[in-house]
């Protein structure tokens, strides 16, 4: 009963943000304009949108393809995607893409993948998604600052929230996978301190809970040092994972046969809201995201495209991707249901 009603609180809050979003960039708007905008921009510049979103989700299938190999675990690429893809729909779905790793380790179970294994899988792609971020954040940071300053100072503050949050994610992620002794001490302590005061309720498997989760660090702590190699090649796929996500909003700005900014330009402006909205607790930073992009990109689309830019470049990317995994999700419900159901007549 638990689990429903976390399901049925995240759909809640899922509706009604979108509620909230639509209402947000849509109240005062002159709709038929927006319509008639659309209608004009070339639609043969969108085309490759679609396909930079199918890779963004087969990015990740293509990395737990590789590490379980490394294990010695042969799956089918096809079964990988489907991972993938689960682990999309969920994270777009759930506050701060709570809900993607969980539903991925037990599609990954179904098919006979240990758990500590999909557990170690899921932990490096996860600190190398959160890595990439921190990298993009920096280096635009440090070395883009009078562009930024051009175009991102109304929302200055939220882009360094947004890499505190990255950074801070990464080294705890890092401390809790390499220092796992240190890190199990702490959260022991830190649950004691909150059952003392009244926090939290004295329960003898939350630290049960927290010894099989220091295990598993552990196991990715091994796995990351013995496969040097391979965390390099996640890394590099991981990079052209993102940025082919980030590239969706050129391809929408030339739509409008906009071209005084480059490729990489814009694509860069869509890194700072990506790097942005990460770590808020939002599924798929729904608002906010919103909200960054009509004040970053006011000047790139103008004020009378600004609108019809932000419904092409976020239905393109974040409704697109979340139309096109909720499509593999349920084609993996009755794939593994199917191979379940011959599992067992074979038994």
């Amino acid at each position: 009963m638990k689990k429903y009603k976390k399901i049925l609180i995240d759909a809640i809050l899922f509706f009604v943000i979108i509620g909230l979003t639509l209402y947000g960039v849509f109240h005062g708007e002159d709709l038929s304009g927006l319509k008639d905008a659309i209608k004009e921009c070339n639609i043969l510049w969108l085309i490759p949108a679609v396909p930079l979103v199918l890779f963004f989700i087969a990015g990740e299938s293509i990395v737990i393809w590789h590490m379980l190999d490394c294990y010695g675990i042969y799956v089918k690429e096809r079964l990988c995607f489907l991972f993938s893809a689960v682990g999309f729909f969920f994270s777009c779905v759930t506050p701060s893409a709570t809900g993607g790793q969980p539903m991925q380790i037990y599609f990954m179970k179904k098919e006979d993948i240990p758990v500590p294994i999909a557990t170690v899988i899921l932990l490096v792609v996860t600190i190398t998604y959160k890595f990439v971020l921190v990298v993009v954040g920096i280096g635009l940071w440090l070395f883009a600052g009078g562009f930024l300053a051009e175009y991102v100072a109304e929302a200055r503050w939220v882009f360094y929230l947004g890499i505190l949050l990255n950074v801070g994610c990464v080294i705890l992620m890092c401390v809790v996978v390499f220092h796992p002794s240190f890190a199990k001490k702490t959260l022991i302590l830190g649950a004691k301190l909150l059952e003392r005061i009244h926090i939290l309720k004295h329960k003898e498997e939350r630290l049960d809970k927290i010894e099989r989760s220091m295990n598993h660090y552990h196991e990715a702590a091994e796995f990351m040092s013995s496969h040097w190699g391979m965390i390099a090649r996640v890394f590099v796929i991981t990079v052209v994972q993102r940025f082919a996500m980030f590239a969706v909003t050129y391809f929408v700005y030339r739509a409008f046969s906009l071209n005084s900014m480059n490729f990489f330009e814009v694509m860069f402006l869509q890194a700072v809201i990506s790097v942005s909205v990460d770590m808020l607790p939002l599924p798929g930073g729904m608002g906010i995201s919103e909200g960054l992009f009509m004040v970053i990109f006011k000047k790139v689309f103008g004020e009378a495209l600004l609108i019809p830019g932000l419904i092409l470049s976020r239905g393109l990317g974040y409704y697109s991707e979340l139309f096109l995994s909720a499509i593999f999700t349920l084609v993996a419900v009755v794939v593994f249901q199917v191979r379940e159901h011959k599992k067992s007549k074979v038994k």
